[in-house]
């Protein structure tokens, strides 16, 4: 049988995205399935003899009235919220520094990184000794020797919730320099000469011809951070493991407590599906308003 050569084309284009396709299947699309099945579900872990018994939407209308679910929900847009607006806000500024031209650029550059290279769970230890009411370089630095005066900074809500966002910021921000960096080098240094030339300052050209062309780079940015924003876990559960009463309990952290530490499989995976659905909603949203910059741009 002879195909044509567009045919024979698609026949391999296939081929070589049909290994992509399986891995996005098995560790994407089936996990997502799997968790919303067992969210129509009452599934109890250690309780093997009650079963899986078929609920439909209870456990939904269960989390709707959840006070504590509630509760993890604004923590977690507002995590969200504080984080990802800092995050750019600092990626931007450590940006367009290592994007100048001095000696040692490359060493900052690298040395920029290393927070976002350090693995989250030792980031988290060592905040957690930083924010200590007892020998943490906070009340250190704040306090002195006057011990009277230290903050239990991770036992009050207000200051805990402030840690975890410190945190998560010192982490982070450097991820998001790293894509707006990239945003900038490609833009022609003509466009800056010329703008000189025409009498144009320092904040008429970063308004006029940074802050537009860099801007698909910095929803890239925000649509990276606002996804793991929203899953964040390992942060909570090293330095306040949700409290104090509540006040930095997240989604993620708050489902791992409902099927770890209650057994209640069913009742945490539908807490998984809301975490994805708003990810997925909030990521549809960046991505349209991405291609519609890209559009204009072009």
């Amino acid at each position: 049988m002879n195909l044509s050569l567009r045919t024979r084309e698609r026949l391999f284009a296939i081929l070589l995205l049909a290994p992509t396709m399986v891995f996005v299947v098995l560790f994407a699309f089936y996990p997502i399935a799997s968790s919303f099945y067992l969210s129509l579900h009452r599934i109890i872990i250690g309780l093997p003899g009650l079963g899986s018994r078929f609920v439909g939407l209870d456990n939904y209308r269960t989390l709707i009235h959840d006070q504590i679910a509630q509760k993890a929900l604004i923590n977690t847009l507002l995590f969200v919220f504080v984080t990802t607006f800092f995050e750019i806000l600092f990626g931007l500024l450590i940006a367009l520094l290592i994007n100048q031209r001095f000696r040692g650029r490359g060493i900052i550059r690298a040395s920029i990184l290393v927070p976002w290279a350090i693995p989250t769970v030792v980031s988290s230890q060592m905040w957690r000794f930083i924010f200590n009411d007892k020998y943490g370089l906070i009340n250190l630095i704040l306090f002195g020797s006057d011990i009277s005066r230290y903050k239990a900074w991770l036992a009050e809500p207000g200051y805990a919730f402030l840690a975890i966002i410190i945190a998560d910021v010192w982490k982070t921000s450097s991820f998001a320099a790293l894509l707006i960096l990239a945003g900038l080098q490609i833009i022609p240094e003509e466009l800056y000469l010329a703008a000189k030339v025409d009498g144009a300052g320092p904040w008429k050209r970063f308004t006029s011809i940074t802050l537009p062309l860099v801007r698909p780079a910095l929803l890239i940015a925000l649509l990276f951070r606002t996804m793991d924003a929203f899953r964040v876990f390992d942060l909570v559960f090293v330095m306040t493991q949700g409290g104090p009463a509540d006040s930095t309990n997240v989604l993620q952290f708050y489902g791992y407590k409902k099927i770890f530490a209650e057994g209640l499989m069913g009742y945490g995976s539908t807490i998984s599906v809301l975490v994805f659905s708003l990810t997925f909603v909030i990521s549809l949203l960046y991505i349209r308003m991405v291609g519609k910059r890209l559009t204009r741009g072009s």
